[in-house]
């Protein structure tokens, strides 16, 4: 139950306040072509929740009017959203940057085999999650073939002009740890990511985003069933850093979920702490936000908020520091 969940009781984090809303980051559904470890949403190849046309509308009502410069389309997979590509259609005809977090196996994936040359023709930038340069590792924690799979997409993407200079396709990944501890410096894992897949792929890419895995969903759970929930939340809090304060997704983004629910955060969308209307109480839409002002709704925190504060920091976007 979610009243019980230990990240909820008695949070000493600080408060943190709002600026102009720039991101939205929007999540298309839970169904995924894979089954992760370390994923905070419990995505899998059963989940049935997907957005509808209607909330995909009202996303595009709000970018229509709003100073929204980036939407950040996450899921599950959600490519495998049917609407993922008019949504993205429509957005980037508006001029406002699109951002795809593509587990990269979903492109080699039947009836996906046009998704490249997509991405490509509307400069979408991925961001693709590749927790190691090493397959034994990757497949430890994404099952077994996914490497390859990552390999082949990433190399699809390079011969598509991604992370080539010049043709303004960008490639990002994402390294997640595959346990209970902190990720590694950045700037020194990417240049040995880089080193890597040059040399046994000929992969390029343009940058790592080291991201700490949230103690919550699928990784929490299991954090929790071996007894190490208590030491992992500890070593968060330890390792807080205030400096981190000042670039937490948290202050210029908001998440909204396959409902078209408003959250500060995709770990809060994750953990239902739902944002509410400053006037009625009820649980903010998307649809909601025109007519309110988000500098009178606080954003919601918890322990797991210590997960983007430790260490360099974590974001959607990588370290902090």
């Amino acid at each position: 139950m979610l009243d019980s969940w230990p990240l909820l009781k008695n949070s000493q984090f600080p408060d943190i306040n709002r600026t102009p809303l720039e991101i939205l980051q929007v999540n298309l559904g839970y169904l995924c072509n894979q089954t992760c470890q370390h994923c905070h949403v419990n995505a899998g190849p059963n989940r049935k929740e997907l957005m509808t046309r209607q909330t995909i509308n009202d996303i595009l009502s709000l970018l229509k009017q709003q100073n929204v410069h980036t939407l950040d389309l996450t899921g599950g997979a959600p490519e495998m959203n049917p609407l993922f590509k008019e949504l993205v259609s429509k957005a980037t005809a508006m001029g406002v940057k699109v951002i795809d977090r593509c587990n990269l196996s979903i492109l080699s994936e039947p009836g996906y085999e046009d998704l490249t040359g997509f991405l490509t023709r509307h400069k979408v930038e991925i961001v693709a999650s590749l927790p190691c340069y090493l397959e034994q590792n990757v497949d430890g924690q994404r099952g077994k073939g996914v490497y390859q799979k990552s390999i082949d997409g990433l190399q699809t993407l390079n011969k598509a002009g991604y992370a080539k200079d010049g043709t303004g396709l960008t490639l990002n990944l994402v390294y997640n740890p595959t346990g209970p501890y902190l990720p590694p410096g950045q700037q020194q894992l990417e240049a040995d990511y880089k080193k890597y897949l040059q040399q046994h792929y000929q992969i390029q890419f343009n940058q790592l985003f080291t991201i700490t895995n949230m103690p919550i969903a699928r990784f929490g759970s299991s954090l929790i069933s071996q007894g190490k929930f208590e030491e992992y939340m500890n070593l968060l809090k330890d390792s807080m850093n205030l400096a981190n304060m000042n670039g937490l997704m948290c202050k210029n983004q908001l998440s909204i979920d396959w409902l078209g629910n408003v959250y500060d955060c995709d770990f809060n969308q994750m953990l239902k702490l739902n944002l509410r209307h400053p006037d009625t109480d009820n649980t903010l839409h998307i649809r909601d936000i025109l007519d309110v002002n988000m500098a009178d709704i606080d954003i919601i925190v918890a322990d797991h908020c210590f997960g983007c504060t430790a260490g360099q920091g974590s974001s959607c976007g990588g370290a902090l520091d």
